[in-house]
């Protein structure tokens, strides 16, 4: 590999809540095809028709690698760490689990949720709406629609943000302790399926333990795998989407009226807010051969990340790509949820948990400005991981 190449850009510099999309800014315009040396080395797609082909095209594998900074150090989990046709069983048990009439019938108990988180920090006039509000709520959507015990709810945030937070820091030997964690976790869920079994049709655990492929039943460990991954995987998006969405609204407050005046344009709002803010730049893929993409040559095996948060605001396709602009014509182009066989799964739990928990936000209070300085997430996601606000 040149040396040259190794700065193209640093994912470890320090950052400020918007400095990592100013730095894809820079990359678009004049390093489309980045590199850098972090992690081992890996290749950032920054514009948006690449990131789309790469996270579309078969050629471009997750088996190898499949998020940046690497932290599978425990075993595979599908589907996310399989490629066609090796996840699509795991996928066809959770996806029915997961559409947009399931979700729909979690928004009761979501916002039943976000009232009781809300209700101390409007108590006292604030709070930090991440590590108060939104790291709890995704946990406990999820615990209710994976029918865990009530009183694993708090058990599984302690161990999904220490986990997060030590991918976060890059230290293996902290990622894979916190990983055991989620795993044991998983393995006891699933004894007490085997145990007490419940309804396919509503149970995670339980359709992945009767699903059949070829007619056999999935593999035991990989069953495992997959509880894990679902433990946490949409835990940490909806925690930095909630904050930067917040974060944008102290700064411009003339949406943030409007918002709370007409909450019908809350979905509209919703999917902007989704490009603008994508909580994903890690996602990875692994070309099969070597390929060549705007001129610059990337050897086979070597992993590519997808930065979705750059590719959202491609000015080529979304013009003012970096303005938050209501009622885009072409909005539902964004990869937010990603593209091709691995796009989120839980794409409309996420919107109804964002659209309900911005909802709340708005109805509980008369208005709401930062309250102390935003600190930013790191690698895999980009977003905010603390906005102190003052309810006003």
């Amino acid at each position: 590999m040149a040396l040259e190449i190794s700065e193209d850009f640093d994912p470890l510099l320090p950052e400020q809540f918007e400095s990592a999309n100013d730095d894809y800014a820079r990359l678009r315009r004049d390093c489309p095809v980045a590199h850098s040396n972090a992690w081992n080395g890996f290749w950032a797609l920054t514009r948006y028709d690449d990131v789309k082909r790469a996270a579309s095209d078969p050629n471009f594998i997750t088996s190898k690698q499949n998020v940046i900074p690497r932290v599978a150090f425990t075993g595979r989990r599908p589907p996310l760490h399989l490629d066609p046709p090796d996840h699509t069983p795991y996928r066809a048990a959770l996806n029915p689990l997961l559409s947009r009439e399931r979700a729909e019938r979690l928004a009761p108990v979501t916002r039943d949720f976000a009232r009781g988180l809300l209700a101390p920090l409007v108590a006292r006039g604030g709070g930090d709406i991440c590590w108060e509000f939104s790291s709890y709520l995704p946990v406990q959507v999820f615990g209710a629609w994976m029918n865990i015990p009530d009183k694993w709810v708090e058990t599984l945030h302690e161990a999904g943000r220490a986990f997060n937070l030590a991918v976060q820091s890059a230290v293996d030997d902290v990622m894979r302790e916190t990983s055991l964690r989620l795993y044991d976790m998983a393995r006891d869920l699933i004894s007490i399926r085997r145990a007490e079994p419940m309804d396919p049709e509503w149970d995670p655990t339980s359709a992945l333990l009767t699903a059949r492929h070829n007619g056999e039943p999935l593999p035991d460990e990989m069953i495992v795998g997959t509880v894990r991954q679902v433990l946490v995987v949409g835990m940490v998006a909806p925690m930095v989407m909630v904050g930067s969405i917040c974060a944008h609204l102290c700064k411009d407050q003339a949406l943030q009226t409007q918002l709370r005046a007409n909450p019908d344009l809350l979905p509209a709002a919703i999917e902007e807010f989704l490009r603008l803010y994508t909580p994903y730049r890690g996602f990875a893929r692994t070309a099969k051969c070597p390929v060549e993409i705007r001129g610059r040559s990337i050897p086979a095996d070597e992993p590519i990340a997808l930065i979705y948060a750059s590719a959202n605001r491609d000015d080529d396709v979304f013009p003012d790509g970096s303005s938050f602009i209501l009622n885009r014509p072409n909005i539902d182009e964004h990869l937010a949820f990603g593209r091709g066989p691995h796009n989120c799964p839980g794409l409309h739990v996420g919107r109804m948990q964002l659209r309900v928990a911005i909802e709340e936000i708005l109805a509980a209070t008369n208005g709401f400005e930062l309250a102390g300085e935003i600190v930013p997430t790191r690698f895999p996601e980009i977003g905010a991981l603390s906005v102190p606000l003052r309810f006003t």
